[in-house]
């Protein structure tokens, strides 16, 4: 319908704008195109998945079949897309490349690229305001790649901007450690990329030590693990791998019990380079400050006051966390440790669960007292690490059917995850004498959930122990 110059478009005029076009913002924008209802994705980067180009040497442990939006390939069909190997197990340049940008190529001009979301308000009301506020649309300021600022406005608001650009520091309290920031020319957080010959030159015949103990922390073990085994460039490569937590039957992950299998291999791999001497362990260890020392080397010391021989470089594994600041007009109703909306944060918390199998969720559990602006993806798990694409494409899709008006295809949502065979809760990681494998499933939690359930119509309450 179009509108008159002079008329200012009704809110059901006003596109949904989407912040982010990687996996799960294109799947929004793919859901939205379905329903019928105009999108706006807009990416801060020149590019569809610029967070998943930044990890391009990592393979995901979930195949093409499990990454791959039923909405988004429906979009891609007609223009002769084919469809990669559903068993093949991409890495994230593979699927930025072989599916991101082909989705963001097909939706057009509904993406803008090199546009940074800086703020998101009601239209003419403060975060204070209560009068008319649920009739006002959304106001959406950006910063352009070229330093110009422009405002958008839009009737509802998926942020799916994900959580790649703030990393966890190294600090034990969730702050930097001191001397962190000044040692950041060698310190990383990300895992690094040893295929590029410079960067490989960073860490062969180093001692470097990891800090996390999650999915990339294996990968980076195993990465210099793999480097370790090169011995014409990388005599004396070595791993010091440091937990805050003691060694457990849980700690290299699910193994073979795990349903995603690679992820289970990964931390099989990780296991075997401690094993084979590339890489020691040390536990119970909370960093508190970073030095220097005469050589310019590093030297991590603990809340305890241990201190660690000095290593070469830091590579600091300990999860990402949300970027709310362009947020703060806008009501929100999240939980007060992990960052996610409230209803969804009791699935997903890891002092519960240790495990990647979470409840299928949806509209009802993304919902804030702010009608119409959602956290999508990554975003929506805020601090918890055990996110799933196929859960965030359940998420859009749920969405979009409640902004589309139908509610009850809104809340029938099906969805199979796998499980990991992991049991047991993370709530005594602090713990370095805590074996996690005889905790019983009233303190942590049993990977045995049902697959399937229907949203807002048998979801557990927390304290039932699901994953």
């Amino acid at each position: 319908m179009a509108v008159s110059a002079h008329t200012a478009p009704t809110t059901d005029q006003l596109p949904v704008v989407v912040v982010g076009a990687g996996p799960i913002g294109l799947a929004a924008a793919a859901h939205l195109v379905e329903r019928g209802l105009e999108p706006l994705v807009l990416e801060a980067g020149p590019s569809a998945g610029t967070a998943v180009r930044a990890w391009s040497h990592v393979r995901l442990f979930s195949p093409w079949a499990e990454v791959i939006d039923p909405a988004a390939e429906k979009l891609l069909a007609p223009t002769g897309w084919i469809r990669p190997d559903g068993t093949g197990y991409p890495t994230g340049g593979d699927w930025a490349q072989q599916y991101l940008q082909p989705v963001a190529d097909v939706l057009g001009d509904r993406v803008r690229y090199g546009a940074t979301v800086t703020g998101v308000a009601r239209a003419g009301r403060d975060r204070i305001v209560d009068s008319g506020r649920d009739e006002q649309p959304f106001t959406v300021h950006l910063q352009l790649a070229d330093g110009r600022e422009e405002r958008i406005t839009a009737r509802a608001v998926i942020d799916a901007s994900g959580t790649w650009s703030t990393p966890g520091p190294m600090g034990a309290d969730g702050l930097p450690a001191l001397g962190e920031k000044a040692a950041a020319d060698r310190i990383a957080h990300r895992v690094p990329d040893l295929g590029d010959p410079a960067v490989r030159a960073r860490y062969a015949g180093k001692r470097t030590a990891v800090i996390g103990s999650g999915a990339s922390a294996f990968t980076a073990l195993a990465y210099l693990a793999d480097l370790a085994d090169l011995a014409e460039e990388a005599d004396g490569t070595h791993a010091v791998w440091v937990l805050r937590r003691g060694i457990g039957d849980n700690t290299y992950g699910g193994g073979e019990a795990d349903q995603l299998p690679a992820r289970g291999a990964l931390g099989l791999r990780a296991k075997a380079a401690v094993e084979a001497g590339h890489a020691s362990t040390v536990t119970g260890f909370r960093t508190r400050s970073v030095e220097r020392d005469a050589d310019g080397r590093l030297v991590l010391v603990a809340e305890d006051g241990r201190r660690l021989d000095p290593v070469d470089e830091v590579i600091v594994l300990t999860g990402f966390r949300p970027d709310l600041s362009f947020l703060s007009e806008l009501r929100l109703r999240l939980d007060e440790r992990l960052q996610a909306p409230t209803a969804l944060a009791p699935l997903i918390d890891p002092n519960v669960h240790s495990c990647g199998t979470v409840y299928p969720h949806g509209v009802n559990e993304l919902s804030h007292p702010e009608k119409d602006i959602y956290l999508v993806g990554m975003k929506s798990y805020g601090r918890a690490p055990t996110f799933l694409a196929m859960t965030g494409y359940e998420q859009v899709r749920s969405i979009t059917a409640s902004l589309a008006g139908d509610q009850e295809a809104a809340e029938r949502v099906e969805l199979t995850l796998p499980e990991t065979g992991v049991c047991g809760g993370a709530g005594l990681f602090d713990d370095p004498d805590a074996d996690r494998s005889s905790q019983s499933n009233e303190g942590g939690g049993c990977c045995a959930a049902p697959a399937t359930l229907q949203i807002g119509a048998g979801a557990p309450a927390a304290a039932s122990g699901g994953c």
